[in-house]
């Protein structure tokens, strides 16, 4: 199932002093064992910009409803949701059902905003109401799948169910099994007649706590800080505002994203929404953690998803999704970066990693050489070994080529970099073999697999005692910025490029290519 096209009206909504593209709302679930802690969490909560609490007395110890909930509602310095939430439905609560409602009916007594009931017992709830309920406060009535997305169908027929309870707002949040979940969640949400909470739990949820600003979600949720969450996959107040630029987003925000699996480490949302943010550009960037490229595109075809960055492992197959390739790109056999043609919707790919790469190992050969460019490439006439023959290993092994390198091409699985060595000219070898590699001195060495990367920071792909044959030492891994590979090239003597210098040297590339701007209005130092 495609994620159709469609647009919401575009308005510019006033909230205080605040201009907003959008009008969804930042809940902060306020969990603590003590009134006095949900006090403070709160006004955290109001500091970093939220816009309504959800206290989950749930997680109260020694909870007195009554004395409790009048003392957080009336000292609460944002809206209040209260949400006492039943272990059958995720929550905190093991106790008795009357005593858990009635506590909800005393919080809408005691001037809470809204209140949370599940539907389970929506109907029971409702029609416990003694007589006419405040006009202030506002019922949801949610549903929460912790196993998977249901489809479009089922959730439209959720959304009837919660409606028919007499619920002010609606709430359906599932768990994402595959990004692609997030797309019925969507689907359902745009075309919602009433006020809709739509999310997806879990890392590969992430997209829908975000693009709620854009498909016009009720609220979404950020915490207080990383960790202390109230549901799988959520990010905190300070990410929604300061990383997503979510206050920025629109019904015609355009969507980028790095596709990589995994992509939690990676650093691209902060570097290019910043520069959408400070270019005054209409677009989001996001970690996109999928796991079958060609269905991710599939789904994801509205024009509005716009491009991508391409990360581990994914190089390849994002090739075979492209309409049209780049010559460079179809030479290396792989692409880092894919658009998409506003006039026909064609996914064109191109590689730039072997310009950010090959750059960056030049620049300091120069340095080091004291050469200029008028003498041509350092490389010229270099040993350039390269381990790994994915896409990051083809793209430079083919730069380094081009620029009159002799290319050496490493890996576990031999038969690979014999593929990739006999494209350039090259010589083949496994990874065993590396370490005992020394047909010269002064050779250069570039790692373009993942060994090293966070969390396994220990791990290197070559014995510190091969490191003496090499002058220069480029690791494709940038987080850690400084990896056990590049740290024992500098103490055995080698000049070491760090892969934050390949991963900027991009950006300024692709931000032109997904922009149309100069890549020099980057705000990156």
């Amino acid at each position: 199932m495609a994620l159709e096209s469609f647009q919401l009206p575009i308005t510019d909504f006033h909230i205080g002093n605040e201009t907003r593209r959008n009008s969804v709302l930042i809940c902060v679930p306020i969990m603590a064992e003590s009134v006095d802690q949900m006090l403070v969490q709160m006004q955290k909560a109001k500091d970093f910009g939220g816009d309504l609490v959800e206290l989950r007395v749930d997680f109260l110890k020694n909870f007195v409803p009554r004395q409790d909930l009048d003392i957080l509602i009336k000292q609460a310095p944002l809206p209040t949701l209260v949400t006492y939430r039943p272990r059958w439905e995720g929550g905190q609560y093991d106790g008795d059902e009357s005593k858990r409602r009635e506590a909800l009916r005393l919080a809408m007594e005691l001037g809470a905003d809204y209140i949370d009931i599940e539907l389970k017992v929506a109907h029971d709830f409702f029609n416990s109401l003694p007589g006419k309920r405040p006009e202030k406060v506002k019922i949801i009535v949610s549903s929460h799948n912790y196993e998977r997305t249901p489809s479009v169908k089922e959730l439209s027929h959720l959304v009837a169910r919660i409606q028919a309870t007499g619920a002010d707002i609606v709430k359906i949040a599932t768990t994402a099994v595959d990004i692609i979940d997030n797309a019925r969640i969507f689907q359902v949400l745009v075309h919602s007649q009433v006020p809709m909470i739509g999310l997806v739990m879990g890392e590969r949820g992430l997209m829908s706590r975000i693009l709620a600003a854009k498909f016009g979600g009720f609220l979404t949720f950020g915490s207080l800080e990383a960790g202390l969450v109230s549901a799988p996959g959520q990010p905190t107040v300070k990410e929604l505002l300061d990383l997503y630029n979510m206050r920025l987003i629109g019904p015609d925000t355009k969507v980028y994203g790095v596709i990589g699996n995994p992509i939690g480490h990676s650093k691209s949302p902060h570097i290019y929404n910043a520069s959408f943010k400070s270019s005054s550009f209409n677009g989001i960037y996001l970690p996109l953690l999928v796991d079958d490229v060609s269905t991710f595109i599939t789904t994801y075809s509205a024009p509005d998803f716009a491009g991508y960055s391409y990360t581990i492992p994914h190089k390849e197959a994002g090739l075979k999704c492209c309409d049209e390739v780049d010559p460079i790109a179809k030479a290396i056999g792989a692409i880092s970066c894919m658009i998409k043609r506003s006039t026909e919707g064609k996914l064109i790919g191109y590689n730039i990693d072997y310009l950010g790469g090959i750059a960056a190992i030049e620049e300091e050969l120069r340095v080091s050489n004291g050469a200029t460019l008028a003498s041509g490439s350092p490389l010229a006439g270099k040993t350039f070994v390269i381990i790994g023959a994915g896409g990051a290993g083809k793209a430079l092994a083919y730069g380094a080529y081009e620029k009159g390198a002799r290319i050496v091409v490493a890996n576990r699985t031999y038969d690979k970099a014999k593929e990739l060595a006999s494209k350039v000219r090259g010589q083949a070898l496994t990874l065993a073999e590396l370490n005992d590699f020394c047909p010269e001195e002064g050779m250069i060495l570039v790692n373009t697999t993942p060994v090293g990367m966070e969390p396994r920071i220990e791990e290197t792909p070559v014995s510190k005692e091969t490191l003496k044959h090499y002058s220069l030492v480029f690791d494709a891994v940038y987080t850690p910025k400084l990896t056990r590979l590049l740290r024992e090239a500098k103490q055995s003597g080698a000049t070491i490029v760090y892969g934050t210098e390949m991963f900027i040297n991009q950006a300024f590339i692709q931000f032109e290519m997904f922009t149309g701007l100069p890549g020099k209005t980057m705000p990156y130092d």
